[in-house]
């Protein structure tokens, strides 16, 4: 079942549930990506779906930081539920050592010996991640393994 059907079937569950707070997460994602699909005037393929997602995902996560800050516990709350609720529909996340393992082999390819290489092993490792993984942590561990 694609991400759009499950959307859908997750939807009526919702509705039959009186979950007001999910149907309303599940809703602003299929409104999301209808209007991506009225924009290029094309259904999405499951990974552009998954990519969407986990854009709306990562807009979440950055507004729940800046929250935290600001002491405002009750939007806290509600973007770490929307969050849950979008990890649902993503793949699982690497683990450390998974995403170690990708990271050394583009460095072995792209024969990267140094953090200038950074570009060249990031265009390696992004598509075989995407959606997978946060940029930031992939970031981070290209930088650590190239500097070590």
């Amino acid at each position: 079942m694609g991400i759009a059907d499950q959307l859908q079937e997750d939807m009526k569950k919702a509705m039959k549930e009186k979950d007001k707070f999910r149907l309303s997460v599940i809703r602003m994602m299929r409104s999301e990506i209808k209007n991506r699909e009225i924009s290029q005037s094309e259904s999405l393929s499951e990974d552009e779906a998954i990519e969407l997602i986990a854009k709306e995902k990562k807009k979440r996560q950055d507004s729940l930081e800046e929250y935290q800050q600001a002491g405002k516990t009750d939007v806290v709350e509600d973007l770490k539920r929307e969050i849950e609720i979008l990890d649902e529909y993503l793949p699982e996340q690497l683990s450390q050592e998974e995403l170690k393992k990708i990271i050394e082999e583009a460095i072995s390819n792209v024969k990267a010996e140094s953090p200038s290489d950074m570009g060249e092993v990031m265009k390696e490792v992004m598509p075989k991640v995407k959606g997978k993984a946060d940029g930031k942590i992939v970031n981070q561990l290209v930088k650590e393994l190239l500097t070590s």
